[in-house]
């Protein structure tokens, strides 16, 4: 289960459906955005589309997709009298870029892509949340869990990132200033996306590992030092939810679609709360099969099950204090410049208000 973007990947556009997640480097890919826009009226998308099918393009991570195909299965989209194109696509910021050069209507999205989007000049708002939390955790190597329990103790060690001014990387970075860590004082090695045989082999001290592998590592001696997929842990370590998914539109096409826009955030809320509340099978059986095929079922019904109340929020109103974190991470990550982004434009808070 890759992130939505995890490092340096070929961008390709628009996929029709799930396929391998390659990496991204996400400081070039949207720099490139506006550039690409013509190119990325990708016909792929534009040809199929059936007159009154909305298209909303967003990253095909599974955790992510969740919410989404769920709102699908239980038919609250065609409550909302919408017909909803789910188009997958290679990470969230081929996504974004999608959205951008006009070949789909809405792109979903981690929050870190909205703010490059629209640092390098992307006219979009983002009105709705599907994700608070992002999917990683902080786990110490087996041979180092008696040692590092905290996240202060990680002075000193080498802890692996897919590759910095990745999401990882920035969130790492967030952490270590909230607990008051200078991260001189820390090794960051750049590993790509397959961390898990670095951290069981003690190659690293510690890794941002995501799910199953933050499981395995845990079964093999290793320590979970902060799980970010857990709000409980968020509040302690980073203050709060930090925003994670979400759906944006394209700025000049706000008012026209309004009432839309509503219609959709208002589908997608009857299919978060069944996302939180129905039963893990029932959710996995409202996933496409190409998306699962392969999959240890019983354990990602396990982790469904574990994460969905933390990931998952309750309703589709966008928390401003979690999006504020993540323009935070960016700026100690330097991916993002103080002022560079006024949230107050890119994020529509009052779409969703009667």
């Amino acid at each position: 289960m890759g992130c939505c973007e995890a490092t340096r990947p070929e961008l390709s556009g628009v996929i029709s459906e799930p396929g391998p997640m390659p990496v991204l480097d996400r400081r070039a890919a949207v720099k490139g955005m506006l550039a690409m826009s013509g190119a990325l009226a990708l016909g792929a998308c534009a040809d199929r589309a059936v007159p009154g099918t909305v298209r909303l393009a967003f990253c095909g991570q599974l955790l992510c997709v969740v919410p989404y195909e769920v709102t699908r299965a239980r038919g609250h989209f065609a409550d909302q009298g919408l017909n909803v194109e789910l188009v997958y696509t290679r990470g969230g910021t081929a996504a974004m870029q999608a959205l951008v050069g006009g070949a789909v209507e809405y792109a979903g999205t981690s929050f870190d892509v909205a703010l490059q989007a629209a640092a390098n000049g992307a006219e979009i708002r983002r009105f709705a949340s599907t994700g608070r939390l992002p999917l990683f955790a902080l786990a110490v190597a087996p041979g180092r869990a008696s040692e590092i329990t905290t996240v202060q103790a990680l002075r000193g060690s080498t802890v692996g990132v897919s590759g910095l001014g990745n999401a990882d990387h920035a969130l790492l970075l967030y952490l270590l200033d909230q607990a008051g860590v200078d991260p001189a004082s820390v090794s960051f090695a750049t590993i790509g996306t397959n961390l898990y045989d670095a951290v069981r082999l003690g190659q690293v001290d510690a890794g941002m590992l995501q799910e199953p592998a933050l499981s395995l590592i845990v079964q093999d001696g290793g320590r979970e030092l902060v799980n970010f997929m857990e709000i409980e842990q968020a509040y302690e370590h980073l203050g709060g939810p930090y925003e994670f998914m979400g759906v944006a539109v394209r700025a000049d096409e706000r008012e026209q679609r309004l009432p839309e826009m509503r219609r959709l955030a208002a589908a997608l809320e009857r299919g978060l709360e069944d996302t939180r509340t129905i039963p893990p099978e029932e959710i996995v059986a409202a996933l496409p099969e190409t998306l699962i095929a392969g999959s240890d079922i019983p354990q990602l019904l396990a982790i469904i099950e574990r994460y969905r109340l933390s990931l998952y929020p309750e309703s589709v109103t966008i928390d401003t204090a979690a999006a504020e974190r993540v323009a935070q991470s960016q700026q100690i990550a330097d991916l993002l410049a103080p002022g560079q982004v006024e949230l107050s434009e890119l994020l529509d808070t009052d779409a969703l208000r009667l």
